[in-house]
């Protein structure tokens, strides 16, 4: 019998909100600001990546002296940008609302994972309702954002739980690795970049339909797994 579910760890961009599509909005808009087009290639690479990787992935596409102050400002362009277009609001993703409705009345802790900066985060969170979350762990508030698997390490201490006791939803490649570093089992909804399969994940066309019980079986059945796997 696999592991109990104490915990959920939700990705936010692309997996509780569809905000990806204003970031392919604010990206392109960086991109024409700084005298350059943004291939679909290099927008695949971006979704789930940390600031710093942002930066650097951009000023090396377009092949631009990486100047510290030079990033920093585009930085701030692009943050500010997709905070004009978080404040008109954010489109929920498939099922999302109504599985953090079911996950709350059960009483099942909840963590929000996002590479996201704080206060970009925090205009988010007024879309989608801080009051579901019992901890959130944003970019700029580890060492290392996600691939590296600081902010799932971090959330977890946070709700004082072992991370293979969490279950983590995610929709990226980059995410899922940060997840699976951490030792967090995950839920793989892709959005619109394909994740391969893998063991300790298990993949969903969306949230649609998903209640407790669902996720509870996912964990159980993935923490079997990886038990069998590391024995």
């Amino acid at each position: 019998m696999g592991e109990v579910l104490s915990a959920v760890l939700f990705d936010m961009d692309g997996t509780l909100v569809d905000s990806e599509k204003l970031w392919d909005i604010s990206l392109e808009a960086l991109y024409a600001r700084l005298g350059g087009e943004l291939s679909a290639e290099v927008r695949q690479a971006l979704v789930g990546s940390s600031a710093e990787n942002t930066m650097r992935t951009v000023f090396a596409d377009l092949r631009v002296e990486p100047d510290p102050q030079a990033m920093a400002e585009a930085h701030r362009w692009l943050h500010d940008y997709t905070a004009e277009l978080f404040e008109q609001g954010l489109p929920w993703c498939a099922g999302a609302r109504e599985l953090l409705d079911a996950l709350a009345a059960d009483g099942v802790p909840l963590a929000l994972v996002t590479n996201t900066l704080r206060p970009l985060t925090d205009k988010a969170l007024k879309s989608i309702g801080g009051h579901y979350f019992s901890a959130t762990v944003c970019g700029d508030e580890v060492t290392n954002g996600k691939p590296a698997p600081d902010p799932y390490l971090r959330a977890s201490e946070l709700l004082g739980l072992a991370p293979g006791a969490c279950l983590a939803v995610e929709d990226s490649v980059t995410g899922t690795a940060a997840a699976e570093g951490a030792g967090c089992p995950v839920l793989v909804v892709p959005n619109d970049i394909a994740v391969p399969t893998g063991p300790g994940r298990r993949h969903a066309q969306s949230l649609l339909g998903l209640g407790v019980e669902d996720l509870r079986a996912i964990h159980a059945e993935l923490t079997d797994e990886l038990s069998e796997r590391s024995a």
